[in-house]
């Protein structure tokens, strides 16, 4: 009886060690992982949407008959910036949808712009013109770049809970934790290449 009792502290260190190593507390971490990098995509988004004031005005006064373009990307800007997906909407594969629809709108919109800013050769060699052009480049790497760890970390986390031992934790502990939805094209025949025309 007394053998009993002093082995059980060491039978519950040995079951604690065995469940540390055994990827119990993977879903939460990863799960974390995902939400920091969504948050990483909002802010680099964040960057552009605050970039975009300063190279209109810029534009604005170069392009004065071009007040159309700078509507849609100032309307663009608008809409891109009232669609919000935080860490409690993150599980809402329809609000992540309509959140990538309006980046995606910007997205177009900033394109027709440089398309307006290549011809005006003035307006292509002013240096704020030409510094936020290259901030709003290295805004759209930073962005492809966050968008890419965000798909990772969605399929590390959605991999371990569809796979042993994870599927297991899961379904007794972190059962509310759903599947992610991870980015996809939203622009209309993103898997066609361009036609470039002469």
């Amino acid at each position: 009886m007394r053998m009993m009792q002093s082995a059980k502290p060491w039978l519950l260190i040995l079951c604690a060690s065995l469940l540390a190593g055994c990827g119990i507390n993977n879903i939460p971490s990863y799960d974390e992982q995902v939400k920091a990098a969504w948050g990483q995509v909002q802010n680099q988004y964040q960057r552009r949407a605050d970039l975009i004031p300063n190279l209109v005005e810029t534009v604005k006064g170069y392009a004065k008959h071009e007040q159309d373009t700078l509507t849609a990307v100032i309307e663009a800007r608008a809409k891109a910036t009232s669609i919000q997906v935080d860490a409690r909407t993150l599980d809402d594969p329809e609000k992540i949808k309509q959140f990538q629809a309006a980046q995606a709108q910007l997205t177009g919109a900033l394109s027709r712009l440089m398309v307006v800013a290549e011809q005006y050769p003035n307006l292509k060699a002013d240096q704020n013109f030409l510094a936020l052009q290259s901030q709003l480049e290295g805004t759209e790497n930073r962005i492809a770049v966050a968008r890419k760890d965000f798909i990772a970390a969605v399929q590390t986390y959605n991999t371990e809970i569809r796979t042993f031992p994870g599927r297991i934790w899961h379904s007794l502990m972190y059962s509310d934790l759903p599947l992610r939805e991870s980015f996809e094209a939203t622009s209309a025949d993103a898997d066609k290449a361009p036609e470039v025309k002469f």
